[in-house]
């Protein structure tokens, strides 16, 4: 089955032209370009819940590298890569549709750099990020979106959105970036961010 490349903006169906899709991994990567600061550049990958309303509710509906599932188990974050070193995917979250509650609509797929103000770090020194849908079942990858080299200053990024659609769920390309880093992404998805 050949790979479906998205572009900035671009949705596409999920479930419906793959019916058998019941578990998704989605794989995120990144690497680093210019950049000597001294520090290591730790990307993080979350994962949003959101509702009817596009807000999260709770914490129960934030998954990131402390706090790695939902109590149901829908959406689960296979654990922090703090240096992006490697080849293939630097993080990634697993989503089962059969457990994701009727209540939430849409979940958002987001990157952000930690310690970004002391790092002076952002988006701009980041090349080759991707993020790409994966079938757990038979590890066909079904979908890529590579997000380009738009980014300048931002610290945090809306990469894509999985969200339901007349009972099935679709694959939203965002590739939108924010200033702030986690903190702004916690606000704008509703969540009183520490």
């Amino acid at each position: 089955m050949a790979i479906i490349s998205l572009t900035k903006g671009q949705r596409i169906d999920l479930t419906k032209s793959n019916p058998s899709l019941v578990k998704a991994i989605i794989g995120l990567g990144w690497d680093t370009n210019i950049y000597s600061g001294g520090h290591s550049f730790d990307l993080d990958a979350s994962a949003f819940l959101l509702h009817s309303d596009n807000k999260a509710k709770g914490e129960n509906d934030f998954i990131f590298y402390n706090k790695l599932s939902d109590p149901a188990e829908s959406v689960i974050h296979t654990g922090d890569n703090r240096d992006g070193d490697g080849d293939g995917d630097d993080e990634q979250i697993i989503i089962d549709f059969s457990k994701v509650q009727p209540h939430i609509h849409r979940i958002a797929i987001t990157v952000t750099i930690h310690d970004y103000v002391s790092r002076s770090q952002n988006f701009g020194q980041v090349s080759n990020a991707y993020v790409r849908v994966v079938d757990e079942n038979d590890n066909n990858e079904l979908i890529r979106f590579d997000l380009g080299e738009n980014f300048s200053t931002e610290t945090a990024v809306i990469v894509c959105e999985l969200y339901r659609h007349e009972g099935e769920w679709k694959f939203h390309a965002v590739g939108s970036g924010f200033s702030g880093g986690l903190v702004a992404l916690c606000k704008n998805y509703g969540l009183d961010a520490k």
